[in-house]
């Protein structure tokens, strides 16, 4: 984040309401924060974060002074015990900003807990919205936004990773989700396998920074602008909605003899099934025949 806020710096005046306060911070440009997000983090009693050495830079980007107040960090590796302090801190009247280390906290976020634990206690919990890196991807793709489904991080097991596809694939709705650069070329062979090679897909890789790039087209044809390149950064993968299944005898065969080569008779057809939308029982029977014949 290496924008230099125009603001003048942002004082401690007013107290917050006590209650937990979810604030989004950049993704990528220090700027794309709110006026509300601010006042938060400079009037909360305790910031917990993600990562705060991130933390501590957004603030100091924006003349935001922590003055002395507990910057508490929250991640995935926090005990029970610093959840359960960030909570005694919100039932003795406390206010609590809560940001992710970029976007929106409870996406793919280890803050999901913290705000469960707090709703299941009866203590307020808020939200001052802004940057999300779903979002962005969604509205730079191209495709369509009526409908979509958020799937987080993919698996990195290949058999893992093939029948999580598999199972996103019949859904009627654009997918979102995240990968790591050094297994976005993994990915989308799985996706030309099981989705095929002509669904519609953006790659949007480094959102709102200084190196922003979407790539946009089939899988095929995103797949040959990425060839041979080490891709660097954050990478969200928007793929188009399935379509509804019309798979006749053949192409149910093709399917199966490509999942029967890596998978037993039962988990190939589940995979197929899933992908097909066809009825569980009429694929593994022909599962069973097809690897009886072969």
């Amino acid at each position: 984040m290496s924008d230099q806020s125009a603001a003048a710096k942002t004082p401690r005046s007013d107290r917050l309401e006590p209650g937990l306060y979810l604030v989004a911070t950049p993704i990528g440009a220090a700027r794309d924060i709110t006026l509300r997000a601010l006042d938060i983090l400079a009037n909360a009693d305790v910031i917990a974060a993600e990562d705060t050495r991130t933390a501590r830079k957004l603030m100091e980007i924006h003349g935001v002074a922590l003055g002395g107040r507990p910057l508490q960090a929250y991640h995935d590796h926090s005990s029970a015990g610093v959840r359960d302090k960030i909570l005694a801190t919100l039932a003795a009247g406390k206010s609590v900003a809560y940001v992710s280390e970029a976007g929106t906290p409870l996406v793919a976020d280890p803050g999901y807990q913290l705000a469960r634990a707090a709703i299941a206690a009866d203590l307020r919990v808020m939200t001052a919205p802004g940057a999300s890196a779903v979002l962005a991807a969604l509205c730079l793709s191209g495709l369509p936004s009526d409908r979509f489904l958020f799937a987080g991080f993919a698996p990195q097991g290949g058999g893992a990773l093939k029948t999580w596809v598999a199972e996103l694939a019949p859904i009627r709705a654009t997918l979102i989700l995240y990968e790591s650069p050094r297994r976005v070329h993994k990915l989308l062979g799985v996706l030309a396998d099981i989705l095929g090679d002509g669904r519609q897909i953006a790659i949007c890789r480094e959102l709102t920074k200084h190196f922003e790039e979407v790539l946009r087209g089939t899988i095929s044809e995103v797949r040959g602008q990425i060839e041979g390149r080490v891709l660097k950064g954050e990478i969200v993968v928007v793929i188009d909605k399935g379509e509804a299944a019309v798979v006749g005898e053949e192409a149910l065969k093709d399917a199966l003899r490509a999942a029967l080569a890596d998978h037993s008779v039962k988990d190939a057809a589940a995979l197929v099934a899933t992908a097909t939308g066809l009825p569980k029982r009429q694929v593994y029977q022909a599962a069973l025949k097809l690897d009886g014949e072969e």
